[in-house]
């Protein structure tokens, strides 16, 4: 889900900086380009959280690593 929201992203980035498109168009995709970053960063967010708790499972302490 998450590499299918970012094409979407890389595809509404090129539209957009294309130039040829009418304000109201840009704005529209530039909502829904805010819309899928949120949808990614909270999907990263619970990734994050899920890494966590296995390593905190599997050695018994909080251990914190960056991803």
């Amino acid at each position: 889900m998450i590499d299918e929201n970012i094409k979407k992203l890389d595809e509404i980035a090129k539209k957009m900086e294309s130039g040829e498109l009418p304000l109201e168009k840009t704005l529209e995709l530039f909502n829904e380009g805010i819309q899928l970053v949120r949808t990614c960063s909270k999907t990263l967010q619970e990734a994050e959280l899920k890494v966590r708790e296995i390593m905190e499972a599997a050695s018994g302490e909080i251990v914190e690593k960056s991803l």
